[in-house]
């Protein structure tokens, strides 16, 4: 067996190339990993802004209270279920067994943006029939304030939140005590 490394041809390249381009393989943009849902889908965020100013208009804003939360730490382990939910789902959640369908990175946002794309990512995936979603909610600290705001308020909110059967903090893969694994009811489930 030979040890010599077979140097392609300008003419073996150019085929390659070729081949590649008719079956449609593009450059990569980018090398980071793709959270399952881009960022800011703008034709998707024009929706949920639509979305949102309807509920504004309609009298009230959205499930999700905007006033006062307690203060969570930044590597504070966030935690929630239903008292009837099964202590299996709760634990293989907690251990990221259930593979999560689609994300939402709130990196960026402001506190209302933050709720407004929340709330409808929420509405979303429940409409879709998730069951189990990842949002990111980041740990960084407010610049007025002594807390994470974002991770207080995601806290807060998803307790509040009807379809949401259970939360909590992500393995460290997935975004540790930055990120939670919401549980969302089934369609149907009372």
């Amino acid at each position: 067996m030979s040890r010599d490394r077979h140097s392609p041809d300008d003419d073996e390249i150019s085929a390659f190339r070729q081949a590649l381009r008719e079956a449609g393989v593009r450059r990569l943009r980018t090398n980071r990993a793709d959270p399952g849902r881009p960022r800011r889908e703008e034709e998707a965020a024009a929706v949920r802004r639509a979305a949102a100013q309807a509920v504004g208009e309609a009298g009230g804003s959205g499930r999700t209270s905007d006033g006062r939360v307690e203060a969570v730490r930044p590597s504070e382990y966030l935690e929630f279920a239903l008292p009837d939910l099964p202590w299996r789902t709760r634990q293989r959640l907690k251990r990221g067994q259930l593979a999560w369908e689609s994300g939402l990175d709130l990196h960026g946002y402001t506190l209302e943006e933050a709720r407004t794309e929340l709330e409808a990512f929420l509405r979303e995936a429940s409409a879709e029939g998730r069951r189990c979603v990842l949002v990111v909610h980041g740990k960084a600290w407010g610049a007025i304030s002594d807390y994470p705001i974002i991770k207080s308020h995601v806290n807060a909110w998803l307790r509040e939140w009807p379809a949401v059967l259970a939360f909590t903090s992500a393995i460290e893969a997935d975004g540790g005590t930055g990120a939670v694994y919401v549980l969302l009811r089934r369609r149907g489930e009372a």
